[in-house]
């Protein structure tokens, strides 16, 4: 197990996925989990609360209307949960950090804003622009 001071920051100056790199993200996206499942765990339980018991129908609407976009938001959290984990897999076999096309560091400033990010800005969007010209066919 490796420990992390307090105030680390992964830098270029480094070796990059270095053992410091790695547990960094490690725990980042262990952090960003853990939260995502403890806000889903609330949004449970309000849920679970009972029905609507608004009398008035503008009332009720709204209720729903929250309710709808509380379990959009709840299945937006569960799909990133999935790319978290394939992300801490990654982390576990020793590609995290590295894109998926070309096997080129993605670049900690990348991994840093989007820890899940599985090819580097150039491979995605590439990807974009292919999946663009087929979407248009």
């Amino acid at each position: 197990m490796i420990t992390l001071p307090p105030d680390y920051r992964p830098s270029d100056e480094e070796e990059f996925m270095n053992p410091l790199h790695v547990e960094f993200f490690k725990q980042k996206l262990l952090r960003w989990r853990n939260d995502l499942l403890k806000e889903a765990n609330l949004t449970l339980a309000s849920l679970s609360e009972g029905g609507i018991h608004e009398a008035d129908v503008t009332d009720r609407a709204s209720v729903e209307t929250d309710r709808a976009l509380e379990l959009r938001t709840r299945d937006r959290a569960r799909k990133l949960i999935g790319k978290i984990n394939l992300a801490l897999q990654r982390v576990e076999n020793g590609s995290y950090g590295y894109c998926e096309e070309t096997g080129e560091p993605i670049g900690l400033k990348r991994l840093e804003a989007r820890p899940i990010a599985t090819m580097t800005i150039e491979a995605q969007e590439r990807h974009e622009r292919m999946e663009k010209i087929h979407r248009d066919d």
